[in-house]
């Protein structure tokens, strides 16, 4: 498969001058569609900074974003809303519901900011909720159900219109080990079908479920690495990275 993500000399810079912080500082990365990436780091090591720029939601102090063959930073707001939208399918640490729709309501939303009929917003909901096994909790608010099924609700609600692109921000980050373990999967069978998974991360046990690491640090790429494993147990994952990293 071809290149999906090409980031070359990327810089973020806040504060430019004598107090400047270089939230990324000469990054370069590519990202090859079918991927199941890991972006780990701590808390202040530019993770979140990246996973805003290949989100398109946010613009480099410098260097180049090449999304799908495209010069984002050429794009308009809306060509990169349509982005948004339609290629990337987002999973964020706080699940972000309705607290006042059930679940199938929270899964269209999205859709008919996009536009999709009634009738298909309902199909594509419920094939989505199914997929992530709640198609017995779709009338049920998020205050009815535990962290991890509104963490699900959240995936089905990125799933639903089938974006080529899945990017996780701390996915698990509120969740038990039970519900981490449940939504890894859910990660992996998305990227056995074919999606691209981007999975941004401070855990090592986490990162290393990913068929890739890239390890950031101070705003640059430290380490990236391919790992040789299969399907690792959530134990001996952790061990795996220590031992990798």
């Amino acid at each position: 498969m071809g290149a999906l993500i090409e980031i070359k000399g990327m810089c973020k810079i806040y504060n430019p001058g004598e107090n400047e912080v270089r939230a990324l500082d000469n990054v370069n990365v590519t990202v090859d569609e079918g991927e199941f990436v890991a972006i780990i780091g701590q808390s202040g090591s530019g993770k979140s900074t990246l996973m805003n720029m290949l989100g398109c939601l946010d613009v480099p102090t410098s260097g180049s974003y090449m999304l799908h063959g495209r010069n984002v930073a050429e794009l308009s707001d809306d060509e990169l809303s349509d982005i948004r939208n339609k290629e990337i399918g987002f999973i964020f640490q706080g699940f972000n519901l309705i607290p006042n729709l059930t679940a199938r309501e929270n899964v269209e939303l999205p859709l008919i900011y996009r536009g999709v009929a009634g009738s298909k917003r309902e199909e594509l909901s419920k094939i989505a909720l199914e997929k992530v096994g709640l198609a017995h909790r779709m009338e049920h608010k998020p205050a009815e159900m535990s962290g991890g099924q509104q963490q699900r609700v959240a995936i089905a609600r990125a799933i639903a219109q089938a974006p080529p692109v899945i990017l996780a921000d701390e996915p698990t980050g509120n969740l038990d080990s039970h519900s981490t373990v449940e939504i890894m999967g859910i990660l992996e069978e998305l990227h056995k079908e074919g999606r691209t998974v981007i999975l941004i991360t401070h855990d090592n046990e986490i990162a290393a479920r990913a068929k890739r690491v890239i390890k950031i640090k101070d705003g640059q790429i430290e380490t990236d690495t391919i790992q040789n494993i299969s399907q690792p147990t959530p134990e001996a994952s952790g061990d795996k990275t220590q031992e990798g990293m």
